[in-house]
C-alpha cells in the first residue's frame, strides 16, 4: 500500500499540486473584498489541487517515452511498468478534470472553472504535448500554469480580478522560467540525452545564466508592485524583499559561476523566494487586515 501511495504521489505530482493550490489561496487573500464562506475556499483550494494533479498525470501518461531517456525519469511507474497506459487511465485523468472545474463553476462561479481548467490545460496541453518537445519558449508560456491558479482564487472574490492578484500572477509567469532553467542547467546531461530543448541546452549554461538573471530581476520588480502602488502592506513587502534579495544575489553568483552547484543553490533560492512571497501574500491581509 505504502509503494502504491508513493507512485501516485508521483504520477499526480502531488508536490506541485499543492504550491499550485497554495498559490490559488494567495490569490484569493490579496484580493480585496468580503472573503467567501470557509467551505468555497476550501473547495477552491481541493478543486485546483485535482485539476493539478490531472494535469500532472497526463504529463507522465504522454511523456513516457521521454521519461525512458532521462536518468531522473526513468524509474517513474508509467516507465518501469508499475503503471500501464490505456483507456483506464485517461478515463480517471478526464474524470479528474471535469470534477475540479464543474464544482466550483457550479458552487462558486464560472470565472474560477474557466481559470482552473486554463491552469491545468496549459501545463497538460499547451506545455507537455505543444511546446516542450519543440521550443526552448517551453517553460515560458508553461508558466502560465501557476498565474491562471492566482486569478482563480481572486475570481472566487471578484471574476474581474483586481490588480493586486493581477500583479501576483505577473509574477508567477515571471518567475517560472528562471526557476525551472536553473533546474535545467543541473539537469543538462538529462535533458540533452533526452533531446529536449531546454534553454540551456540550446545557447549553453553561461548564456542562460545571464537570461536567469534578468528575469530574476524582472520578477522582483513586480513583486514589489502590489505594495508599492496597490493595498499590500508592510508584512507583504518585507517577505517580497527578502526572498528577492536571497534569489538575486543566487543569480549573481550563478553568472558569475554557471555550474550545476550554483544552479542548484539558484533554484532553491526561488523556491525560498516563493515560499516567502506567498506566506506574505496570506499573513498580510489576515494581520494587518
Amino acid at each position: 500500500m505504502r509503494v502504491l501511495a508513493g507512485q501516485l504521489y508521483t504520477v499526480l505530482k502531488l508536490r506541485i499540486g499543492i504550491a499550485i493550490a497554495v498559490t490559488a489561496l494567495a490569490g484569493l487573500a490579496v484580493t480585496p473584498g468580503a472573503a467567501p464562506p470557509g467551505w468555497q475556499v476550501l473547495l477552491l483550494g481541493l478543486a485546483v489541487l485535482f485539476s493539478s494533479a490531472s494535469a500532472g498525470a497526463f504529463n507522465h501518461y504522454v511523456e513516457r517515452d521521454l521519461d525512458a531517456r532521462m536518468a531522473r525519469t526513468r524509474n517513474r511507474p508509467f516507465v518501469t511498468g508499475a503503471f500501464r497506459p490505456g483507456l483506464p487511465w485517461l478515463w480517471t485523468i478526464g474524470a479528474m478534470l471535469v470534477l475540479s472545474v464543474g464544482s466550483v463553476a457550479l458552487f462558486i462561479n464560472a470565472t474560477v472553472a474557466l481559470h482552473t481548467f486554463l491552469g491545468a490545460f496549459f501545463y497538460g496541453v499547451v506545455y507537455t504535448v505543444w511546446l516542450k518537445r519543440r521550443t526552448p519558449l517551453n517553460i515560458v508560456l508553461g508558466g502560465l500554469a501557476g498565474s491562471f491558479a492566482v486569478l482563480a482564487g481572486a475570481s472566487a472574490i471578484n471574476p474581474s480580478i483586481p490588480p493586486e492578484p493581477l500583479w501576483l500572477a505577473i509574477v508567477l509567469f515571471l518567475w517560472t522560467p528562471p526557476h525551472f532553467w536553473s533546474l535545467a542547467i543541473v539537469l543538462h546531461k538529462d535533458y540533452e540525452a533526452g533531446g529536449v530543448p531546454m534553454l540551456p541546452v540550446v545557447i549553453g549554461d553561461a548564456r542562460a545564466a545571464r537570461i536567469i538573471l534578468a528575469h530574476t530581476v524582472a520578477v522582483v520588480i513586480a513583486s514589489l508592485v502590489p505594495a508599492l502602488f496597490y493595498s499590500l502592506g508592510r508584512i507583504y513587502l518585507l517577505s517580497a524583499i527578502v526572498g528577492g534579495t536571497w534569489f538575486i544575489l543566487r543569480s549573481i553568483q550563478l553568472v558569475q559561476r554557471p555550474n550545476p552547484d550554483s544552479a542548484r543553490a539558484n533554484f532553491r533560492a526561488s523556491l525560498g523566494q516563493l515560499s516567502l512571497l506567498l506566506a506574505g501574500c496570506i499573513l498580510d491581509p489576515v494581520l494587518l487586515g
